[in-house]
């Protein structure tokens, strides 16, 4: 059944991430995120790119990128970055708390995990400690499988790794944490270097 409004859940996820962005200095919009070459603003960009572009938008920012989502998604989160203020980034996060954009094939779950991975991508790089109710991180770690670690190419081998488990999820997604996040043998795949 479609719906013409985001889940609570979904909802009550952009409303707790625009509030904690809501508090952010000027400085740490421009600090890097766990993205790597993202800042907050343009992870916050990306995360209201869907609400900003229409689809037909979107699609010819496909043709022109080749194809390639990522390369698009890129380049359309550097140009927001550029021309957007935060507030104005902030202010379509909040305008579009209930907005029913859902990835393609993901459906409310794969909104839920943008905004839950993405918003762990500035919380945690910023050490502003946020922690993600637990409701929504099960759905979000409920959905991951074999190919979310293949499409981040996470080589998950050698010894076990331990960690809170949004801090778990983050690794999963390929992101490295900084130090003080996990403990177990020490990898530079999963741990930024001071």
């Amino acid at each position: 059944m479609a719906r013409d409004t985001a889940p609570d859940w979904v909802a009550g996820e952009r409303r707790d991430l625009a509030s904690m962005l809501a508090r952010l200095t000027p400085e740490q919009w421009d600090a890097p995120s766990l993205c790597a070459g993202w800042r907050s603003r343009e992870v916050i960009a990306h995360i209201t790119m869907p609400y900003r572009l229409s689809t037909p938008r979107i699609l010819l920012k496909m043709v022109k990128a080749r194809g390639n989502f990522n390369r698009m998604s890129d380049a359309q989160a550097r140009e927001d970055a550029r021309t957007l203020t935060a507030d104005a980034l902030l202010h379509t996060l909040e305008e579009n708390v209930a907005h029913p954009w859902k990835p393609p094939g993901g459906g409310f779950e794969g909104a839920l995990s943008h905004d839950v991975i993405h918003g762990l991508d500035v919380s945690v790089a910023l050490g502003l400690g946020r922690r993600v109710p637990d409701d929504r991180l099960d759905r979000v770690l409920g959905g991951v499988g074999p190919k979310h670690v293949k499409y981040f190419g996470t080589d998950l081998a050698g010894a076990p790794l331990r960690g809170s488990a949004q801090d778990l999820l983050l690794v999963l997604c390929g992101r490295r944490l900084p130090p003080g996040h996990l403990t177990g043998e020490p990898s530079p795949r999963f741990t930024a270097t001071v």
